[in-house]
């Protein structure tokens, strides 16, 4: 059984009766074969539903959950706009949907000029002409990105080389991803400004520098005011910059990360191009280099020979990061998201995003602590707890739990790790003004309930499907597979 809404709500297993059944299957009408004995079993205990029974149990569910189609979304860091419907069009176009990794490629030219042209787009609005597709996330394009940083530096015969640097306002994958490349991770401090500190980046660098790993905008919300030269000291000490662009949204269509020095990055395309990601993946994570670096890619890439499409091995490629080409529907979704906006058009996504930002900021710094606030941000920003904890014992965990009870999703919290009680908020460019107050309207009055009713905030949620959890007890005892009550 599992808790929903404060009650015991039957699960598939539940529901089950003897002789019930869903579904009914045709008469074989091909030659029958024997099964495999030794793999058989005479009885599994699978659940006996009948089709009403399953669908009414899932649509239930279904009915619990919250999406981008619901309402605002508000996880720092992770972008997640709104899909436009159109890209789901697309992609249930036969000549799209029923396609096979391994048809000639003369059967799939259509889908090799697409991939081709997205290609092209991304290394046009990135300033970094060399791309791969293959890459199936975020992290995986990290990863494809250490390693081809690695190749560089080993093809030069420079193999001496042990540490990467990473900021602290970088992603939490960014360590992760150089210690499986066998690196040794140093972090850079940042400044009061929330700035990579210069003069710690210029002790930390030397002869042992990989590179350095940085997100701009950074996790706190802000442009690095100094990323030019931040770049040039890693340059002049041999290094390369590797670029996160898991917040590209703030910057697509006005600074291209290539014309700053960065020479290699990813897209998630799952958040900037608006394709679906978390339950309604996959994601895809390209990846955007300087054009001496295209010789290391992982492939296969497409190329363009007169009027034809051909797949191709970069030269010195690093080998395959991903069977076959890459998760190739969401290719097809972020295409028709650039296809439908137009480059003259591109700048005005990350304009609102940044406006919608800076208006939910300016709303809620007079009653939330803002670390940055007297900063314009760029498409999230980051908030504090701390005076809530001080004066009502009320931590942030509290405050996102209950946010759900009106009815949002809350936004992401305590990350970074650099802002104690933190709260990372993103918008993003699809929030009508008037969603914006609504969340900001909800906020303020949580703010007001700590002052009142701290207790309310500590048991929060109390409306949500699934209210307060035992996080302690599910870590330590965890659940991990259903056992039917015998």
């Amino acid at each position: 059984m599992t808790i929903v809404a404060n009650k015991l709500e039957p699960i598939i297993y539940e529901l089950s009766a003897s002789g019930r059944a869903g579904a009914t299957l045709p008469e074989c009408d091909v030659p029958e074969t024997p099964l495999p004995q030794h793999l058989l079993r005479q009885e599994l205990d699978l659940p006996e539903v009948s089709e009403v029974d399953v669908v009414r149990h899932f649509t239930r569910l279904s009915q619990k959950n919250y999406c981008v189609d619901l309402g605002i979304y508000p996880l720092g860091s992770c972008t997640m706009k709104y899909n436009p419907k159109i890209n789901e069009e697309a992609v249930k176009l036969p000549g799209f949907a029923a396609l096979h990794p391994y048809q000639d490629v003369n059967d799939v030219q259509g889908a090799l000029q697409l991939m081709y042209e997205l290609q092209e787009m991304l290394g046009e609005i990135c300033g970094l002409p060399g791309v791969t597709l293959q890459p199936a996330a975020g992290a995986q394009g990290e990863l494809t990105g250490i390693l081809i940083i690695h190749a560089y530096h080993a093809a030069h015969g420079d193999t001496q080389r042990t540490q990467v640097l990473i900021p602290d306002s970088a992603h939490g994958t960014n360590p992760a991803t150089s210690s499986m490349s066998g690196y040794q991770v140093v972090q850079v401090k940042s400044d009061a400004r929330g700035n990579v500190d210069l003069d710690e980046l210029r002790r930390l660098v030397g002869p042992q520098t990989v590179g350095l790993m940085i997100t701009n905008p950074n996790t706190l919300g802000l442009f690095e005011e100094h990323i030019r030269e931040v770049c040039q000291v890693v340059h002049d000490a041999g290094g390369l910059v590797y670029g996160d662009g898991a917040n590209l949204n703030a910057l697509v269509g006005i600074v291209r990360p290539g014309d700053l020095g960065i020479d290699i990055l990813h897209s998630n395309l799952h958040k900037t191009f608006s394709v679906p990601h978390g339950g309604g993946g996959p994601g895809a994570g390209a990846v955007m280099v300087r054009r001496d670096l295209a010789q290391f890619l992982p492939g296969p890439i497409v190329v363009k020979k007169g009027k034809r499409y051909e797949f191709a091995i970069p030269r010195k490629s690093i080998g395959r990061v991903k069977s076959f080409y890459g998760n190739f529907l969401a290719l097809v979704r972020a295409y028709v998201y650039l296809r439908s906006i137009g480059k003259e058009h591109l700048a005005r996504v990350a304009e609102d995003a940044v406006i919608n930002a800076n208006y939910l900021l300016a709303r809620l710094k007079g009653t939330y602590k803002a670390p940055f606030g007297e900063r314009v941000c760029k498409h999230e920003f980051v908030l504090s707890g701390t005076p809530f904890v001080d004066k009502y014992g009320v931590r942030t965990l509290d405050i996102a739990k209950r946010i759900q009870d009106y009815g949002f999703y809350p936004p992401t919290i305590y990350f970074p790790l650099t802002v104690p009680e933190c709260l990372m908020i993103e918008p993003t460019e699809t929030q009508s003004k008037e969603s914006l107050d609504e969340f900001a309207d909800a906020l303020l009055q949580i703010a007001e309930e700590a002052r009142t009713q701290p207790e309310l905030l500590k048991n929060a949620p109390h409306t949500a499907p699934v209210t307060r959890l035992d996080d302690v007890k599910a870590a330590r005892e965890p659940v991990l597979r259903y056992k039917r009550a015998s």
